[in-house]
């Protein structure tokens, strides 16, 4: 296996390259855990679900070089593999998407490489996301260096459309000319659709309580 990263750079270069993605993770994880416990004290509203983060594993990172014809190599693998390391960040509604976003792009430390809006601009097979490279410096004991990490954040709907998806084109390996295929991929579409006008649906409701619930907040206040 090729995944030694032509080891030129050696054993410990690639060690220390997953210290740094793991590290970033961790930066990131963290801050955006003290950004929802401080929304929550300010609004009392969490605006993350959950959080999930992963490191790419070795095959998949020189699997991505080669389809770039791209040598494997640790230079390769920073400079043209942005998702190495991941965060997944999972919301109720789709205006959280955009909050959790500002919130990230506010951070004196943290540098908005690219951001891709699949919310506004779906993918072909109906797939919605908000994408965000960003890249955070890690202070080692004789360096700073700047490691990118990949922010995925969705609401639970998309992400459980997500899922199933990635199992179709990563776990069952289709063949695009059988007619079951066809059929799975149409009804995943229709499904995105449905996921979609779900969520609409969701964020109407809930902006209807929460003016509900304000206006009899502030009519009990003037009794």
């Amino acid at each position: 296996m090729d995944y030694n990263m032509a080891m030129s750079d050696g054993v410990d270069s690639w060690e220390t390259m997953m210290l740094l993605y793991n590290s970033a993770l961790k930066e990131v994880g963290t801050k955006l855990e003290i950004l929802n416990d401080e929304f929550q004290h300010i609004h009392q509203y969490n605006p993350i679900e959950h959080i999930k983060s992963r490191i790419k594993s070795p095959e998949s990172i020189v699997k991505k070089l080669k389809k770039r014809g791209l040598d494997s190599t640790i230079e390769n693998m920073r400079e043209f593999i942005n998702d190495i390391a991941g965060i997944r960040v999972i919301c109720s509604f789709t205006s959280d998407i955009y909050r959790i976003a500002e919130m990230i792009r506010n951070q004196n430390d943290i540098k908005v490489i690219s951001v891709k809006d699949y919310i506004i601009s779906p993918k072909e097979s109906g797939y919605k996301s908000f994408h965000m490279i960003v890249s955070v410096p890690i202070y080692l004991s004789d360096c700073v260096v700047d490691t990118k990490v990949e922010i995925q954040i969705r609401t639970v709907a998309m992400d459980f459309w997500a899922s199933l998806e990635h199992k179709m084109n990563y776990k069952l390996h289709p063949d695009e000319t059988d007619q079951e295929i066809i059929d799975i991929r149409r009804r995943l579409y229709d499904c995105a659709r449905m996921v979609s006008a779900l969520d609409d649906e969701m964020l109407a409701l809930n902006e209807k309580m929460q003016d509900l619930i304000e206006m009899q907040s502030k009519e009990k206040a003037n009794k």
